[in-house]
């Protein structure tokens, strides 16, 4: 399955002098693991579907309780709450960062494994640029350092990536990463991997707006030709054939999206998960998928 490596090297070697303190930690009884437990052969319901990855064909069970047929197609995830993981522990916040993209490395294993189609995970937000340099250079660093060493296994997986957001902002040495690793999973099928990088809602939809003005302008189309379809069409989402989250999920306790497809979202399944994201494991996504899957989803209509 998707093996990510992080290079912690490359990490620390752009962290300031002062970064290189060693912070203790005791561990105490109720620490919970930092990444999902290994998947286990135990009490898996009969919904088998067999498709070749990595040119093997595996039998891809899902856990007790869950359907096939009910299963969302695209999942979104805010995923919050790494910083307060690592002052938890008494680490520095990269620490905490450094365990949220192993934890996004392990939700990507199980989407590819349980055949959600689509997974869209809110990175960075255009908000976040207010934050100390030192903590928005790590995260750059990390996300680089994903996209590059994930890069062999996006292409054996059949993994398309595709990159959200006001990317003109990250550092150029990341843009170039991005640009390289879009073109050469472009065609890829089996499964997309969305990451929002410099993103927001809000940002989404003022560059849509601008987007159909300008072609009013061009007289590409006219004004009474927009409707939801042309506006949808100019969302940075346009890159999917699923640009709306079945399932969105947050973590860290807050009850908010904070911002993350506005757009998208109007008619997903919210899920808010109490465990901080390095510690939402595989229980976490069994429990956001079975809720998903007791509502009706009505999208204004009444059920006879």
């Amino acid at each position: 399955m998707l093996s990510l490596r992080l290079r912690r090297t490359s990490v620390c070697k752009t962290l300031p002098q002062n970064f290189f303190q060693f912070f203790s930690h005791q561990k105490t009884s109720d620490d919970r693991p930092n990444s999902f437990p290994p998947l286990a052969a135990t009490n898996l319901n009969s919904g088998v579907i067999e498709e070749e990855i990595g040119g093997i064909e595996q039998a891809m069970q899902l856990p007790e309780g869950l359907r096939r047929e009910s299963m969302p197609r695209h999942v979104a995830v805010i995923m919050d709450g790494n910083s307060r993981w690592a002052r938890q522990r008494g680490l520095l916040t990269p620490s905490g960062h450094e365990a949220g993209l192993r934890s996004m490395k392990e939700f990507i294993r199980l989407c590819l494994q349980w055949g959600i189609k689509v997974v869209t995970g809110f990175a960075f937000s255009i908000d976040n640029w207010t934050r100390p340099k030192e903590e928005v250079d790590i995260v750059m660093t990390l996300i680089e350092n994903l996209l590059k060493s994930g890069l062999d296994d996006f292409i054996r997986e059949g993994t398309r990536v595709s990159i959200i957001g006001d990317t003109s902002r990250v550092p150029e040495s990341l843009q170039r990463t991005i640009c390289e690793i879009q073109e050469m999973t472009r065609e890829n099928s089996k499964f997309h991997f969305i990451m929002a990088i410099s993103y927001s809602g809000t940002y989404d939809l003022v560059q849509a707006c601008k987007s159909v003005a300008q072609k009013v302008r061009d007289g590409v189309i006219q004004v009474e030709e927009i409707n939801e379809s042309v506006v949808q069409h100019e969302l940075e989402t346009k890159c999917s054939e699923f640009p709306c989250p079945d399932l969105l999920i947050r973590t860290s306790g807050e009850l908010r999206i904070s911002n993350f497809l506005l757009w998208q979202s109007a008619y997903s399944e919210l899920f808010f998960a109490k465990a901080l994201w390095p510690d939402f494991g595989k229980n976490d996504f069994v429990e956001a998928l079975a809720s998903y899957q007791q509502r009706q989803r009505r999208y204004g209509s009444r059920y006879a």
